[in-house]
C-alpha cells in the first residue's frame, strides 16, 4: 500500500510551507503606481517559502515567522517616509478627509524613523521612536502617532509592538447654565446669528461641530432634525462635505426645543460657517465676557449633564448624542455642573438631617 503523502511534502521528503508577509504595490514602467477602477492602488499578496524535515519542524518555522516580534522580512526597500506617503495617498479616496489631514499634520512627527527602511523597522526601534518623541509631547499624539506607524507598517506585513506612555485622565469642564446663557447673549448682541444658532444646537440638541455646519433645512421638518451629514477640512484647508457619519449612531433623530427650531433658517445651509470659524469665535466670545476657557464641544458635555441630572437614563442621552459607548459620559458626569452638584449635595444631606434622631443618644 502506497505511503499517503503529508501536505507540502516534496518529493525528497521534507516538508514545504508557503507563508503570508505582507504585500507589494505595483507600479508601471514610469515607476507611477498602478490603480484600480476605485483609484486604489493595486498591490501583489507577497510569500515567503520555508523547508523543514518534518511537518512539525515546518509548523514552528511558520508560527516564528509569523510571531509579530520576528516578522520583519519584508521584500521592501521603501523608507518609513516613503510607505507612509504612499499610505496616505493609498487611502485618500477611503478614509474621511480630516483623517488625511490629520495624517498630513503629522509629518514632523517621525523625523527618528522617516529614513530607516520599513524592513529595519522593529519592535526597538519603535520603542525608540515612543520613547523619544514622548518627552515633548502628550500621550494623546504619542498614541496618534503610533497608530499611523502601525497601519503603514501592516500593509507590508510588519507587526510591531511598543509600550505606550498611560493615558491622560483629564477633568471634563462641564459649563455651567450661566456660561451658556452669557455666551449666547454676546453673541445675540453681535447679531451673529450663525454663532447663536450653533450654541443652542450644541447646548441643547447635543450636535458637533461638524454636524451644525452640514444641517440644511431640508433636514429639518418641525422641530425635527435628522443629523447625518457634516462638514469637514480636508489637508488642503477645503471644506467638504461629508455625507457618511462618523459612526452608526450618528446618523439620528432628533426633536429640538420649540425656541431652537423656530430660529432655524427655512431654506439652504442652517449655518453659513465652517467648523473652525465657530472655534474661533467662540474662543474669541469666551474671552470678551471674561468666562473660563472651555471648548465649544463641552457644550455637548453641558447638554448630556443636564439629562443627566433631571433623571434621563444614559441609553436615551447616548442616542440623542450619538455616542456609541457610555465612556464619554462617564467622564462628563465625573466633571458635572457645580450648581446641580450642590443641588443634589444640599438634597442628599437635607434627607440625613431628617433621620438624624437615629444617631442621637440619650442623655
Amino acid at each position: 500500500m502506497a505511503k499517503k503523502k503529508r501536505k507540502g511534502e516534496l518529493p525528497s521528503g521534507n516538508i514545504r510551507r508557503r507563508v503570508f508577509v505582507g504585500y507589494e504595490y505595483l507600479k508601471n514602467e514610469d515607476g507611477n503606481p498602478v490603480l484600480d477602477a476605485n483609484g486604489k492602488q493595486q498591490k501583489k499578496r507577497i510569500y515567503r517559502s520555508v523547508t523543514a524535515s518534518s511537518s512539525a519542524e515546518a509548523d514552528e518555522l511558520v508560527r516564528k515567522i509569523k510571531d509579530k516580534k520576528n516578522n520583519t522580512k519584508v521584500t521592501s526597500d521603501k523608507t518609513f517616509k516613503e510607505a507612509r506617503e504612499q499610505y496616505i495617498e493609498t487611502m485618500r479616496t477611503i478614509l474621511s478627509p480630516s483623517t488625511i489631514r490629520g495624517y498630513s499634520q503629522m509629518q514632523t512627527y517621525f523625523e527618528d524613523i522617516d529614513n530607516i527602511k520599513i524592513k529595519y523597522l522593529d519592535d526597538e526601534k519603535i520603542q525608540f521612536w515612543v520613547n523619544n518623541f514622548s518627552i515633548n509631547h502628550a500621550p494623546k499624539t504619542v498614541r496618534n502617532g503610533y497608530g499611523l506607524i502601525t497601519r503603514v507598517l501592516s500593509e507590508y506585513g510588519i507587526k510591531v509592538n511598543a509600550k505606550l506612555p498611560s493615558k491622560e485622565v483629564k477633568d471634563v469642564y462641564v459649563p455651567s447654565d450661566n456660561d451658556v446663557q452669557t455666551i449666547v447673549r454676546h453673541f445675540q448682541n453681535k447679531n451673529d446669528t450663525d454663532m447663536v444658532i450653533a450654541i443652542c444646537l450644541a447646548s441643547f440638541a447635543t450636535l458637533r461641530r461638524s454636524e451644525i455646519c452640514g444641517l440644511n433645512a431640508s433636514d429639518v421638518n418641525g422641530n425635527i432634525i435628522h443629523v447625518h451629514n457634516s462638514i469637514v477640512v480636508n489637508d488642503k484647508h477645503e471644506n467638504i462635505l461629508k455625507t457618511k457619519v462618523k459612526n452608526r449612531s450618528s446618523d439620528r433623530y432628533i426633536e429640538i426645543p420649540q425656541f431652537v427650531a423656530d430660529m432655524l433658517p427655512k431654506e439652504g445651509m442652517i449655518v453659513s460657517i465652517n467648523p473652525d470659524n465657530i472655534t474661533n469665535r467662540f474662543g474669541r466670545g469666551l474671552a470678551a465676557e471674561k468666562i473660563r476657557p472651555f471648548r465649544f464641544h463641552d457644550l455637548r458635555h453641558y447638554s448630556a449633564s443636564i439629562m443627566h441630572a433631571i433623571g434621563i437614563p444614559d441609553v436615551y442621552i447616548m442616542e440623542r448624542g450619538g455616542w456609541s459607548s457610555d465612556e464619554t459620559l462617564k467622564r462628563v458626569y465625573r466633571g458635572s455642573i457645580e450648581n446641580y452638584k450642590q443641588k443634589f449635595v444640599e438634597q442628599t444631606n437635607a434627607n440625613f438631617e431628617s433621620m438624624h434622631h437615629v444617631c442621637t443618644t440619650n442623655q
